[in-house]
């Protein structure tokens, strides 16, 4: 089917990455595995290493048909022109930021970045003479032009943070961070589709595939999609160098995900928040930190950029609870397991106080914390659930 900007999201993930609908043969692409790639002749293989970089077999690790019906359906979700699949998220945050980064080379990142985004800024950046800054997330725009140096390659945000959701004013700062000529880096993963990067200044935009479009728990994936030919050489040249490269298996079983990614996240998105409600009005709790909530600090950023939300929030207990009280809460859940990842289709429940490290702006929520994921389960069960665990609160 051609691609049609008219169609609704859930059409154009239905059919993007396929061969069409008036074709003889299985709905679903075949998976294609495999190293050597031949050539008929010399001058074809010549010719072939001129187009490494597009859509052509070369070698297994540029990928195959399998990768490129992929990368087609993640560009289409982040409305960009291409997609890099690598092997994890992290991979996918590594990849662009040592694309644009060198020695001398100084970047900003977002105070609630994902953890092991800062270690890799802390670790190997640090160590190859790349420094960085962390900025206060909320920061607005002539805060962070105050931040800006003339060797500022790199502005990295991630809307909303992964642990305590602060969304980002993303227009604001791409034009920033585009005045002095720096690339704007977005972790998109929250936002999924519900966020469109391009349309908000950012260049490259981060997700961690594992999540929501996989929607199983059982793939490890990344994508790095950009909007022009020249970012997408930069970006696919450095994947290329880094031997970066994922499993034709893995990405059959997200391409299956994708299809069905649409239905799962309605459905875990308004459970989200009536699950988020509920905690809302319970006496225990100071604060939801959810976008999708009138009560949250963002929440008209979130309106103005979002069209949606996914299924992952936090919770701030009252003051008057310690961590290990919330411990108690979470290991007497019996339908939320405790697991870093999220995007699935079961329940998570994992503590976050002690891991949100700061260094500007404020971390300090008042209260002991944790991070809630909501998955495909009925959420009256979720809510009873939860209902018993608050009890053991200051048990």
């Amino acid at each position: 089917m051609a691609k049609d900007p008219k169609h609704h999201v859930a059409t154009r993930l239905s059919h993007a990455g396929r061969a069409g609908t008036h074709v003889h043969g299985f709905v679903n692409p075949a998976v294609h595995r495999g190293s050597t790639v031949l050539f008929p002749d010399t001058a074809a293989r010549r010719e072939g290493a001129k187009h490494r970089f597009e859509q052509f077999m070369t070698y297994g690790t540029q990928g195959g048909p399998t990768h490129y019906a992929f990368e087609d359906v993640i560009a289409e979700i982040e409305g960009g022109t291409r997609a890099l699949i690598v092997g994890t998220g992290l991979a996918a945050v590594a990849v662009p930021l040592l694309a644009y980064l060198k020695t001398g080379d100084h970047c900003l990142m977002p105070d609630n970045v994902y953890g092991p985004a800062r270690n890799l800024a802390g670790g190997l950046l640090k160590g190859w003479g790349v420094e960085t800054s962390f900025y206060d997330p909320c920061i607005d725009e002539a805060g962070l032009r105050a931040l800006l140096r003339p060797n500022t390659k790199v502005v990295y945000t991630e809307s909303p943070g992964s642990h305590t959701f602060e969304v980002q004013d993303i227009p604001a700062i791409a034009r920033a961070a585009h005045a002095v000529g720096a690339k704007v880096l977005m972790d998109n993963t929250w936002g999924i589709h519900h966020f469109q990067p391009f349309k908000h200044g950012v260049d490259v935009s981060i997700q961690a595939l594992t999540k929501y479009v996989g929607g199983h728990s059982d793939v490890l994936l990344g994508s790095v999609t950009v909007n022009n030919e020249a970012d997408w050489l930069v970006v696919r040249g450095t994947g290329s160098q880094l031997g970066q490269f994922a499993s034709p298996d893995d990405v059959w079983l997200a391409l299956r995900g994708v299809r069905t990614m649409l239905v799962r996240l309605q459905r875990q998105e308004q459970s989200g928040l009536e699950v988020a409600r509920w905690l809302e009005a319970r006496p225990e709790v100071k604060q939801v930190l959810h976008p999708g909530l009138p009560s949250h600090p963002q929440h008209a950023l979130f309106k103005r950029d979002f069209t949606g939300g996914c299924s992952l929030f936090g919770v701030v207990f009252q003051p008057r609870y310690s961590p290990d009280d919330v411990c108690r809460f979470i290991d007497s859940l019996a339908l939320f397991g405790i697991g870093a990842s999220w995007g699935g289709f079961e329940s998570l429940c994992i503590p976050t106080t002690g891991n949100i490290t700061r260094t500007a702006g404020s971390g300090d929520f008042g209260g002991p914390m944790c991070r809630i994921h909501i998955g495909l389960e009925a959420p009256e069960d979720l809510i009873a659930d939860l209902t018993q665990g608050l009890g053991h609160l200051g048990a």
